[in-house]
């Protein structure tokens, strides 16, 4: 069974790790997120559930503004061709549906299925929002304390940098 959102905040809480989850209606993408949130602080993410060569999945996260090449991205991960992962094996590996894609999500692959890849420019970020596994959620979190809970769910990330086209960098008031 996938741990629900209120599981993972638990787990969250147990390893130290200072979050603050705001509720929300729904969001199931980007630009629903961007007109809704207000002035929430932190840098505000897009993850990708992807599927390679030989079937395997990634899941990668960067800022919402960053412009990914699918091919480059393949290229850089030695992954082949990408394509989208379907809706039935986003929740039968991670747990969680279309919408709610995160990293906290790794936390339901016991298996080792997803490959967890980050854009290295998020660790620059003062704080990071991510789904806490429900799009009616998001959860605010240092980076280093992502890194620090995909270590103990046993999905260590990758770290990739890709080139912002994007805004910079946000900032914590």
């Amino acid at each position: 069974m996938p741990l629900s959102s209120d599981e993972l905040l638990n787990r969250l809480s147990a390893l130290g790790v200072a979050a603050v989850t705001h509720e929300h209606t729904p969001l199931r993408t980007v630009e629903e997120a961007k007109r809704l949130r207000g002035n929430l602080p932190g840098g505000h993410v897009k993850n990708l559930f992807l599927r390679g060569r030989q079937d395997r999945y990634w899941l990668f996260t960067t800022f919402e503004d960053t412009s990914v090449d699918l091919k480059e991205l393949g290229r850089i991960l030695n992954a082949g061709r990408f394509s989208f992962g379907s809706s039935a094996a986003l929740e039968q590996m991670l747990g969680i549906l279309p919408g709610a894609v995160s990293p906290l999500a790794a936390a339901n692959d016991t298996g080792g299925a997803v490959t967890v890849v980050l854009d290295e420019a998020l660790l620059a970020a003062d704080l990071l929002n991510v789904h806490p596994l429900r799009n009616d959620r998001t959860t605010a979190l240092a980076p280093a304390d992502l890194v620090r809970f995909l270590h103990s769910c046993g999905h260590p990330p990758q770290l990739i940098r890709l080139e912002p086209k994007g805004p910079s960098v946000p900032r914590a008031p």
